[in-house]
């Protein structure tokens, strides 16, 4: 055991363990629970100048909004947002409300010679919560979106990330359990932090309906203490509930029949000085975070999409000099440092979904009943 509580060789967590350890990188939430309500949309506010970002879309049948602007081989190097939200297409609008409030401030590509002649570029995606709290046109607007920005804009650096029923995860649902928003950390050796965050939202199961373990669980880091291992009387009484939850929500859902329509959406972040298509590949390994932890995942109802953001503070090969005259020797221990970033990636985005799902909280209301897997389960959270 090392002098800080750690087993030797695990990773070590940043200060918040969540997004906002990536330095610069602020989230917001804003979310309506009441009069049919039951969404929202989650902000992540790049620092001043933004940040490199590319985005991976693997799901059949995404929402998104400027994702093609993502892709190295187009002009904007950077971005000064992402938005996550739910209202499936319709709430895509929220972009709107924080592209508004980043040209208020100048921020944004610039295109004409005054400093306030910005166009910010706002990518988003969306997930599918329509009617999950009664009223089908109760969906995320720009002034969600500027009141998600705001919060994020308001926070301090380095601030603990709210996570559960919150954002972009207050209507997610997983596999009938109630999803949300998630959030996990890393540092590495080198110094450089990664770090996910999740909206689980998904078609798929994150538990293992044998056993009753969640699926991200089994790939923690043991100084977490390994997953949570239902009794077999305690897994057969769940699963009870989990099907009368899921006929009574049915039955509430029965005037507007609607087809299994998910998505879970997440930000991968690292302060490492990473080039457009690193992001790009980072974006993509992250995937297999995501599939750790929801089985079946990337399905055509679902429109699981992966963004990457990089802050540059950190650089992925310190300039040491020890490359000496070999050329090929600078390039292969950047491979190696990047490898490290990859792989980290994936791994945080696990834990962000793990996160997500203890920390949801249960929903009964007029779009249907969601129980929580910790009201099922009582798994540590």
């Amino acid at each position: 055991m090392n002098t800080d509580g750690t087993i030797p060789g695990s990773p070590r967590t940043g200060r918040a363990d969540a997004l906002t350890d990536v330095h610069g990188l602020r989230v917001g939430h804003a979310q309506r629970t009441d009069g049919g309500w039951l969404t929202g949309t989650t902000v992540v506010l790049a620092p001043e100048g933004g940040a490199v970002a590319a985005v991976d879309v693997r799901g059949g049948g995404p929402g998104t909004r400027e994702t093609d602007a993502l892709d190295p081989r187009n002009l904007v190097q950077r971005v000064d947002a992402i938005v996550l939200t739910g209202g499936s297409a319709f709430g895509l609008d929220s972009a709107s409300g924080v592209a508004e409030w980043l040209e208020e401030r100048g921020r944004g590509f610039r295109v004409g010679p005054d400093p306030s002649q910005v166009v910010p570029v706002v990518p988003a995606a969306a997930l599918f919560d329509l009617g999950r709290g009664g009223d089908w046109k109760a969906r995320p607007g720009a002034a969600l979106g500027r009141e998600a920005t705001e919060a994020a804009a308001g926070s301090e650096r380095g601030a603990p990330v709210a996570q559960g029923s919150v954002g972009a995860g207050t209507g997610a649902v997983a596999g009938g359990l109630k999803g949300g928003i998630g959030s996990a950390s890393v540092v590495l050796p080198s110094g450089i932090t990664v770090a996910a965050l999740a909206a689980v939202n998904a078609v798929g199961s994150v538990v293992d309906p044998r056993t009753g373990v969640l699926y991200g669980e089994i790939y923690g880091p043991s100084a977490e203490g390994g997953p949570h291992r239902p009794g077999e009387a305690e897994h057969a009484e769940a699963l009870r509930r989990l099907a009368m939850a899921r006929a009574e929500s049915e039955r509430r859902q029965a005037a507007s029949v609607r087809p299994p329509l998910n998505t879970t959406l997440a930000v991968v972040a690292t302060d490492a000085t990473l080039t457009r298509a690193q992001a790009q590949k980072l974006a993509g390994t992250a995937h297999d975070g995501l599939a750790r932890a929801v089985r079946p995942v990337h399905l055509l109802s679902d429109g699981d999409t992966v963004f990457a953001l990089a802050t540059a503070g950190h650089p992925l090969v310190p300039e040491d000099g020890e490359e000496g005259t070999d050329p090929a020797f600078g390039v292969h221990r950047e491979s190696g440092a990047l490898n490290e970033v990859l792989a980290a990636g994936a791994d945080v985005l696990t834990r962000a979904v793990v996160k997500a799902v203890l920390a949801a909280e249960r929903v009964d209301g007029p779009g249907g009943v969601f129980p929580a897997y910790r009201e099922l389960y009582g798994a540590k959270g």
